[in-house]
């Protein structure tokens, strides 16, 4: 084991300003970097921006030899390391050890570790495992080991790669030296897991505290999302911020719209080609962009001090990610605003890409995104939810800084609820999770209860006069008042405290708060200049439209609903389009329908806008990006090939009325479909022409259940109907 040689009266302030122009310390700087210098294992678990990275550095540089640092991506070392050599006037004194370099290159690291002249060596765990590698650092002078993004190690952590596990048994193969571990989250779970996985459960553990307290949180309902990001980024215009989305095709889409909004936005995810994703986080960095819209990819080691908001336009995988991703905001101590977009459904999407993976690891899954349900729907001050799953206390009744304190919601006297609830865990005793003990008290025969014979019990239905969401929001607020704690190590199983134990002998009044009931919404397409769930239609305005229509529909020997449907007329009828483009905007509303049909509506509603002195909401309408949906040209591409309905349904995991679905809604927005060639093959000629002529003569409206009451149940299938109403509606509506 190599000892790190430095000289004791020297004052590392000196050093400090000498390598990093800094006149003192943050937080536990100072400490942590004595204890480096002083040989002995370290763990560091310091908030980002915090300057965890400085406690490897400045010891790397006032050490002998080598200091191997140990991070996750290429992209990172590089900024790193481009951050090194700014501080001294030798290239060699920083270099990284990864795939992205050649021969000649990797040759001339070795050449400068050799000389001496390298102080700071970053390496991903897979070059480390290298058998050139390990036999190359054996002939090096290594000063410690820093592993990077220590969180990494742990399966409970939000971003475990097996490959961390292999550190410690290559540190053994090279020769061992002190190790730091650094992160900037991480529950008591995941350190101790990393802590034994690098075999330093005697290391010095320094924790900085969780808070940031310049940051504001915030939560709002998955409804005009993309609306609601352009409105608020407009209110923080020149302001620099980075919007999360889980996936690529989401980053790209709202990136595009952005754009097309006048913001200045770039997207940035791992599907893009390097060059081109490094130089759009350039672009963001030098402040040629204001916004970056980006997938998790982005962001590690990205120094940028004065982002001031992170939006999540989706919800995390777990509280550890999005912490780690809000703390992005604000570096600086600054202004930094993070704004959430929840519904359940994402949720219910995680949990599906779970599938196929490992039962334990689904398990860990499921209770990671447990834990982000909890934060977004508790109406808890959210710095304490965040603080606590952290290991945290925090002791302010009201942060001042959060929605959930500054907008607080309904209280209510909880004590015989919590004393129901910490008896029923005892009763099954303390084996089970919330969902189970909340199932039991709202007297939900579910298969587990069931087995478990726990509808015996006294307490089966004593809660029935609540329902779920209700038990598990006491659930929550116990945990965080420390009635009972969450067996992490069993997937979460609830047990007393000793606080919760008392409170069953003597029960004392405690307020509890209502939690939040997000609206669930569909917002997975990008749908905008369209109205929000919540907006009631100019009545006036609707019945001029219907009179239109009607009298359109006549001229041409159409029923009504062909020309433009009830929701399509509503949205008119709210949004008060006055020019084509506008009026493409409106649901339902492609922009076949649009010139067939829309001239007359935009004149009648141009006129009306002027006569009544109309205010259009002019900041609820959002410029579109042209509908480039994949799904949506694959099949209309197929549909063109005569491809079997079932086959394109196949291809794309759909099952028939989801296809049907999809359709249904590419020929309502003005596109001709020809499905002659399908529904011939599948309908016999005379059903073709009873349903055909049902819609031409005898249909009122649009509806598929109006349809089968005349046309027979018995002898029409409801596909066989939406087949035929889809060739009507192409044949004479586009």
């Amino acid at each position: 084991m190599s000892t790190v040689k430095f000289e004791s009266e020297i004052s590392l302030s000196k050093h400090l300003s000498k390598y990093f122009g800094f006149g003192s310390f943050k937080g536990n700087q100072e400490v942590i970097i004595r204890n480096v210098l002083a040989g002995n294992d370290t763990f560091v678990l310091m908030p980002t921006g915090g300057g965890k990275s400085l406690c490897y550095q400045l010891p790397a540089l006032i050490s002998e030899g080598t200091a191997i640092i140990i991070s996750p991506l290429i992209a990172l070392m590089k900024n790193q390391v481009d951050a090194m050599r700014g501080f001294s006037s030798e290239d060699g004194i920083a270099h990284f050890l990864n795939s992205s370099l050649n021969k000649t290159q990797v040759q001339k690291v070795k050449q400068d570790m050799l000389s001496g002249q390298t102080k700071l060596l970053y390496v991903a765990p897979e070059s480390l495992t290298k058998e050139e590698n390990i036999e190359f650092l054996k002939q090096v002078t290594i000063s410690f080991y820093a592993v990077d993004e220590a969180h990494c190690i742990s399966e409970w952590g939000h971003d475990f790669r097996p490959e961390y596990r292999r550190i410690r048994p290559i540190i053994n193969e090279i020769g061992n030296a002190p190790i730091i571990a650094l992160t900037a989250t991480a529950t008591p779970k995941v350190q101790h897991d990393i802590q034994k996985n690098l075999g330093m459960l005697d290391a010095n553990v320094f924790k900085s505290s969780f808070n940031r307290s310049n940051l504001y949180y915030e939560v709002r309902p998955k409804v005009n999302t993309t609306r609601e990001i352009i409105k608020f980024i407009k209110n923080n215009s020149g302001k620099s911020g980075i919007i999360y989305c889980l996936s690529r095709k989401k980053v790209e889409e709202v990136a595009e719209t952005l754009q097309v909004n006048d913001i200045k936005a770039l997207p940035y995810h791992a599907g893009m080609d390097s060059k081109t994703r490094s130089g759009n986080q350039d672009k963001f960095l030098m402040e040629e962009v204001d916004v970056i819209v980006a997938t998790i990819a982005f962001g590690m080691g990205i120094d940028k001090p004065d982002v001031r908001f992170v939006i999540h336009y989706d919800i995390p995988k777990s509280l550890e990610g999005y912490y780690q991703e809000t703390g992005r905001a604000g570096r600086d101590g600054g202004e930094g605003k993070c704004i959430t977009f929840y519904s359940y459904k994402d949720i219910q999407k995680l949990e599906k890409f779970m599938q196929g993976k490992p039962v334990a690891e689904q398990e860990i899954g499921k209770q990671l995104l447990l834990e982000t349900v909890s934060y977004a729907e508790t109406s808890v001050c959210r710095r304490k939810m965040l603080l606590h799953y952290f290991g945290e206390e925090y002791h302010e009744k009201n942060c001042s800084s959060c929605d959930n304190c500054l907008h607080p919601k309904t209280q209510f006297e909880g004590k015989e609820y919590l004393q129901l609830f910490l008896e029923t865990i005892d009763a099954v005793k303390e084996k089970f999770k919330a969902e189970h003990i909340a199932n039991i008290l709202c007297g939900n025969l579910t298969t587990s209860i069931k087995s478990y014979k726990h509808n015996k019990l006294e307490f089966f239905g004593e809660g029935a006069e609540k329902d779920i969401k209700f038990w598990n929001a006491i659930s929550r607020q116990a945990l965080v008042e420390k009635f009972i704690d969450k067996d992490i190590e069993n997937y979460g199983l609830l047990m007393l405290t000793e606080k919760g134990r008392q409170f069953i002998e003597e029960p004392f009044d405690i307020m509890f708060t209502q939690d939040h009931d997000y609206e669930e919404s569909d917002d997975d397409d990008i749908t905008l200049g369209q109205t929000g769930k919540g907006e009631s239609h100019d009545e006036e305005l609707m019945a001029m439209l219907k009179d239109l229509r009607k009298k359109i529909a006549k001229k041409k020997n159409l029923p009504p609903f062909v020309v433009f449907q009830d929701p399509s007329l509503e949205d008119m009828a709210i949004q008060y389009p006055t020019n084509m483009e506008e009026l493409q905007n409106i649901t339902g509303v492609g922009i076949g329908k649009a010139k067939r049909y829309g001239k007359e509506f935009i004149e009648l509603i141009k006129v009306y806008v002027e006569d009544k002195e109309i205010i259009r909401p002019q900041d609820m309408i959002v410029k579109s990006i042209a509908n480039k949906s994949l799904l949506k040209v694959f099949i209309i591409q197929s549909i063109d090939r005569k491809m079997d309905l079932e086959d394109i349904a196949n291809a794309k995991g759909l099952d028939s009325s989801e296809l049907l679905t999809e359709i249904e809604a590419i020929v309502n927005s003005g596109t001709r479909i020809n499905l002659d060639y399908y529904i011939n093959q599948n309908i016999e000629e005379d059903k073709i022409d009873e349903i055909y002529d049902y819609f031409k003569e005898e249909a009122e409206t649009e509806s598929i259940d109006e349809a089968m009451e005349y046309l027979g149940e018995d002898d029409f299938e409801e596909e066989e109907i939406r087949l035929i109403r889809i060739k009507f509606i192409s044949d004479l509506g586009n």
